[in-house]
């Protein structure tokens, strides 16, 4: 079996040789990519149509929120065991088994005939997704060299930014047009054309069978137990009143016990399942920290632009998918200039400016108004879709570009979960400070919008006298109605501006870390194992 990673730089530049084997790198690599693609657009795709297969499988809302809980719990476990998998399988074995079950996990989601079957094909779709996230940016390192990476980290860099922000149109588009069916069968056929290629196309490494002999199960259960609780607990947390659900609060203590025997595990174990001694290298731990930071942001924002539009302006999906398209094709528009920066600039410089735009993009929507439209948003949007762009590139380039062969593909799946535990630790705050900060919002203008003051008694007044020859006697009952609802509003719009604000300055603040961050030092491609 002949090793991609040799074939990159071959010993005949320009040869017809090298081209031939320079293609089918690519090609096999561009495939991971497009698994690696559709692995994250699968959560977002999905969370835009929940009312329309709520209706079709019969489920309460209570019952709904598995079909994304599970799915998010089962890909968090996942990312981080890829890495031994994959050293245990090879890269190639794992990535097409992983394809062709969320291909098959997909097709059975599409014909799931009640909410409990299709719970458990979500999970199974979640943990085959999640393991082909890790290995493509695994492979990109082991297969690329250096000098020949800045394609393919781009390439990685707009999957994984572009893939969230798209997936609400794209899901919203495929249920109005077809039905929610169409959401899991869309991926038939991109899979197993991914599956077909990277099995022919890919061949990094070999399997390393000994493994399967010092398998660490407890380490393991421990891994388990510890991220599937934190995921429940921050995915139902904010709709529970945290803590005082009966749910809820013991799975936040198996969480905490579990991550301290989980910890302690990995630390001291000859061969943990997943090593978190590769946190030692300080440029992977500070990119970690930018991931998770990243990860906060994006999703946040990705939840937030389309909740504004939603419920304060009243836009439908389609409208707001446009708004988010903005986002998406700033992300395009970028990946060209980042592939160049890439090349010719300190990737610490690349950060410092990614952050810089993203923060100073967030911080521009922090004045929003009831009427704030799109032209409210535009250079915003542009400004963060510009600014995630270089984050990605060069977060991902000085976290894992410095770190030794044999710790890539480890270390690429717990990088990967760092941006994922950020967008669920960011989601499960966002939606508390959501509803505390909407009510501190709405008690106080309340406490304004008194009778007794003079200007709200003439408005009163004068909004019941418009209402009057509609309304008759109970015009000043629907002029209060209308007061209250302009109040809610309002302390929407006030809650919206000062999220947005505290996540302006959470990415601001990660200029703090620069200084922490050495000049990554070139390491060779290559060392499967």
């Amino acid at each position: 079996m002949s090793n991609i990673a040799d074939t990159v730089p071959a010993p005949l530049p320009g040869s017809p040789e090298q081209r031939a084997l320079m293609l089918r790198a690519w090609i096999g690599f561009v495939a991971m990519v497009f698994g690696n693609f559709m692995a994250i657009l699968d959560i977002q795709i999905v969370a835009s149509s929940l009312n329309q297969i709520q209706a079709g499988l019969s489920a309460s809302a209570e019952e709904l929120t598995w079909v994304q809980t599970s799915y998010l719990i089962a890909e968090v476990i996942a990312i981080p065991l890829s890495g031994y998998l994959s050293r245990l399988l090879s890269t190639r074995v794992y990535f097409v088994l992983s394809a062709l079950g969320f291909t098959l996990a997909s097709l059975a989601c599409a014909f799931a005939w009640n909410i409990e079957s299709m719970v458990v094909f979500r999970a199974l779709q979640g943990f085959l997704g999640g393991g082909m996230i890790p290995t493509t940016f695994a492979a990109m390192f082991m297969v690329f060299p250096p000098e020949k990476r800045t394609v393919p980290l781009v390439s990685l860099g707009l999957v994984s930014t572009l893939a969230p922000a798209l997936g609400p149109t794209i899901g919203g588009y495929l249920t109005d047009s077809f039905s929610w069916h169409w959401l899991f069968l869309v991926n038939l056929v991109p899979g197993l054309l991914v599956a077909f290629t990277v099995w022919n196309l890919v061949h990094i490494d070999k399997p390393d069978w000994s493994l399967a002999r010092s398998i660490d199960f407890i380490g393991l259960a421990l891994m388990a137990l510890f991220l599937g609780s934190l995921e429940y607990v921050l995915d139902e947390g904010p709709r529970h009143d945290w803590l005082e659900d009966d749910t809820v609060r013991p799975l936040f203590f198996v969480a905490i016990i579990a991550g301290v025997m989980f910890f302690w595990r990995s630390l001291t174990h000859k061969d943990p399942i997943v090593d978190l001694r590769v946190f030692r290298n300080r440029n992977f731990a500070a990119g970690s920290v930018v991931a998770f930071v990243v990860g906060v942001m994006l999703y946040g924002i990705v939840y937030l632009v389309p909740l504004f539009f939603g419920t304060v302006r009243g836009y439908s999906s389609l409208q707001i998918g446009h708004v988010m398209m903005v986002t998406g094709i700033a992300m395009f528009l970028t990946a060209p200039l980042a592939g160049q920066a890439q090349k010719r600039l300190d990737l610490r410089l690349m950060l410092a400016w990614g952050l810089f735009a993203v923060a100073l993009g967030t911080a521009l929507n922090a004045n929003l108004t009831s009427q704030s439209s799109l032209d409210q948003f535009l250079w915003p949007q542009l400004l963060r879709g510009h600014g995630f762009m270089f984050c990605m590139v060069s977060m991902t380039g000085l976290a894992l570009g410095t770190l030794q062969p044999q710790d890539i593909k480890n270390g690429s799946g717990l990088f990967n979960l760092m941006r994922n535990l950020g967008g669920a630790i960011g989601l499960a705050l966002i939606n508390t400070l959501l509803s505390r900060l909407n009510s501190m919002h709405w008690s106080h203008l309340a406490e304004t919008v008194n009778l007794s003051r003079t200007p709200v008694r003439e408005a009163a007044i004068a909004a019941s006298g418009n209402l009057a020859p509609m309304m008759g006697s109970d015009a000043q009952s629907a002029a209060v109605g209308i007061f209250a609802q302009r109040v809610a509003q309002q302390a929407l719009v006030m809650t919206f501006n000062d999220l947005l604000l505290m996540l302006a300055i959470l990415v601001a603040s990660l200029a703090l870390l620069l200084p922490l961050i050495e000049k990554p030092r070139e390491i060779p491609a290559g060392g499967g194992h």
